[in-house]
Formats: structure tokens, C-alpha cells, sequence
């Protein structure tokens, strides 16, 4: 299995994109290095524009150049901008329907080292309440480049979560990409595991060692959180039984609540969450990390197990 950058890959889809759409602008908070917006600066340099560390202000100049009629890409970290700007955001983009695509870069645990000050855990809950605000987590390299394309083709705000570390690549370039559509990845019968972003994969993995139990687990990758695809989350919750929401990111607003609130009263499931737990993080690689907070392959069979009652 290959891997690749989900930072780099952004990098890269923006130029591909700007060479094809000349509205496309990029704009950054001082991290081009960091959030690879280099690639962008590198090869469109008049479209670029550094903003140093001011997030608020980049957040309200992005919406003028939207109300201008470009189609502008932001990017920092997701503490930055989804935490340091969440007001600007709210009524600067969201509120006016502004055009704007907010590409925020080393978000949930695995930033790893630079601790719990800089790990974003919430911060698909908090786009996800903006109204109008379409949500993209992609699993690796290639979801991510067509995210960025599907993004440019949205009239309106979009956050594309995108994370710190190297991946594996999961999907190929003929695997759908459809906002708002989940994909099953993986069918099954018994328990359904509900993943997105980095978590796909041990979601995969976590396939692979319940099937030598003897229990058939279905996968599905949310590349989407919002606007949530309830028909496949129904679908899959009455068809299996059982299910189980798994995201680098708190257990409160993200996936798991978005699964909680689509299948409360309305699917006769077993449900359990694999996510954040109502804590912070702290210093460390993202593999501890993903350990510590349960994150990993083995986490989530010994869930799916007790969820089961095996």
C-alpha cells in the first residue's frame, strides 16, 4: 500500500485547479511552508496573498475577494482558523453565503508533537453548526485533490480538513467523490463501521481482524460530514444492526453525533463512538497518540466485540 502527503496533495490541486480557473486565489497566514500553499505561491505568485499572522483579517479579505467575484482558497492551521477566527467565519462567510474555501491544515491528534494547544478536536463541530457550510474530511492523497475540485464547484463556504501526516492511500482515481455521499468501501453484515479522515484506514484494518473472528464488518467513509448522506447512515444502521462512529476528533458534533442524530428514533441499532473523549490532547507522535486515545485498529475491534456482546 503507497502513502502520500493529504498537505501536499492540497498544495498540488490548487495549482492544477488555478491552471484551469482563473479565479481561483490563494491566501495564507504566514504558514505557506506549513500548509504547502508554497506549491501555489511558486507557480501563481500574482494569486497568492500573505496575510502573516492576522487570520481575521484574511478571513474577512477573503470574503471581499468572493464578493468580487474570485473564488478564494484560505489556509492556516485549523486551531487558527476554525478556533482564532470562528466569528469572522461565522459572519463574514456564513452568514452572507461568501464564496470563500477554508483549506486548514494540521487538524485533530495527529499534529502530534505540537500538543494540545494546537491539536483541533472540535473543529468539525464547529463548522458544522455554521448553516450553508459544506464539510469535506478526506481519507488520503487522492480524496483530497478531489475535494479541492468538488469545493471550487460549491457556491457557497467550504471547510476541507486537512491533516498534518503522511497516509495511506486508500481510494484510487475512479473512486467516487460525490459531497454529501458516503461510501461504502467495504459491505458487510453484522457491524457497520462509520469512519472518516485519517480513521478510514484502521477502520479497514479493523475489518480485516473482526473477519478472522468470524464477524462481517461493512466500512464507510464519510469524505463528507456535511451536508450529511442520512440515506447510506439509515441504510447501513437497519441493515447491519450495529455501528459504530469512528473520527480523530471529539465524540461531541462530529461524526459520531451527526450518525446519533440521523439514526435516534428511526433505526433499531447498537451504536457506539470511537473519538475524543471529552479531553484534550498532548505532546506526542500521532501513532501514541492514536493509541492512547483509542484510535487504532485494535481500539475499535475490542468495541466492536463488546458492542456485539462476543
Amino acid at each position: 500500500m503507497s502513502s502520500a502527503s493529504l498537505r501536499t496533495a492540497y498544495g498540488e490541486a490548487l495549482v492544477e485547479l488555478a491552471k484551469q480557473n482563473d479565479k481561483i486565489v490563494v491566501m495564507d497566514a504566514d504558514l505557506a511552508a506549513a500548509t504547502m500553499t508554497k506549491t501555489f505561491k511558486d507557480a501563481f505568485p500574482e494569486r497568492f496573498f500573505d496575510f502573516g499572522i492576522a487570520e481575521n483579517n484574511m478571513v474577512c479579505a477573503a470574503a471581499g475577494f468572493a464578493h468580487s467575484d474570485l473564488i478564494p482558497f484560505i489556509s492556516t492551521f485549523a486551531i487558527f482558523g476554525a478556533g482564532r477566527s470562528f466569528e469572522m467565519i461565522r459572519n463574514s462567510i456564513s452568514y452572507v453565503n461568501a464564496n470563500v474555501k477554508l483549506g486548514f491544515t494540521h487538524s485533530g491528534l495527529s499534529v502530534g508533537e505540537d500538543g494540545g494547544s494546537h491539536q483541533t478536536i472540535e473543529d468539525i463541530a464547529l463548522m458544522r453548526v455554521l448553516p450553508g457550510m459544506t464539510i469535506f474530511v478526506p481519507c488520503d492523497a487522492i480524496e483530497m485533490k478531489k475535494a479541492v475540485f468538488a469545493a471550487a464547484e460549491i457556491d457557497g463556504p467550504v471547510y476541507i480538513r486537512v491533516a498534518r501526516p503522511v497516509s495511506d492511500i486508500i481510494t484510487t482515481e475512479d473512486t467516487p467523490f460525490i459531497p454529501g455521499k458516503a461510501n461504502i468501501i467495504k459491505d458487510g453484515s453484522d457491524i457497520c463501521l462509520m469512519a472518516t479522515g485519517l480513521l478510514v484506514v484502521e477502520a479497514l484494518k479493523a475489518a480485516e481482524e473482526l473477519k478472522a473472528k468470524g464477524i462481517d464488518a461493512a466500512v464507510v467513509n464519510y469524505h463528507t460530514i456535511k451536508p450529511f448522506d442520512t440515506e447510506t447512515t439509515l441504510e447501513m444502521a437497519q441493515k447491519c444492526g450495529a455501528v459504530i462512529s469512528i473520527e480523530e476528533h471529539s465524540v461531541i458534533g462530529g461524526l459520531g453525533s451527526a450518525v446519533a442524530e440521523t439514526i435516534a428514533g428511526k433505526v433499531n441499532a447498537k451504536f457506539d463512538m470511537v473519538g475524543i473523549n471529552d479531553c484534550f490532547g498532548q505532546s506526542g507522535t500521532p501513532a501514541e497518540l492514536f493509541d492512547a486515545y483509542g484510535l487504532t485498529a485494535p481500539h475499535i475491534v475490542d468495541k466492536a466485540l463488546k458492542l456485539l456482546g462476543k
